[in-house]
């Protein structure tokens, strides 16, 4: 029989040796450092994208506003009203038996 052999048992524990330990704390002290740098980071994006979503609901509003303007607009080119402006202002034509009165050059 051969004497110089152990049997594994099986309540036997295993040490962990002091490298490992240091090995995984300084791997988890790596991990936690990239997770609180990328936060930081992505707290930044955040910042500037609320700012670039403030700025174009902005720019919503006044091209919302400006489309209700030219609607008005549209709806009043379709007036008689309208027509008689241009047609005073812009071509000079006025109605049979109206005077106008133009002031002196001397003033």
């Amino acid at each position: 029989m051969i004497r110089g052999r152990r049997r594994a048992t099986p309540n036997r524990k295993k040490r962990i040796s002091r490298f490992t330990v240091f090995g995984i704390i300084i791997l988890t002290l790596i991990i936690c450092t990239t997770l609180i740098y990328k936060r930081s980071e992505l707290k930044t994006e955040e910042k500037e994208y609320s700012k670039q979503i403030a700025e174009l609901e902005k720019e919503k509003k006044e091209a919302k506003k400006r489309a209700d303007e030219l609607k008005d607009y549209k709806e009043y080119v379709k007036t008689d009203e309208y027509i008689e402006e241009v047609a005073r202002e812009k071509l000079g034509l006025v109605y049979k038996d109206e005077i106008i009165f133009e002031p002196d050059s001397d003033n």
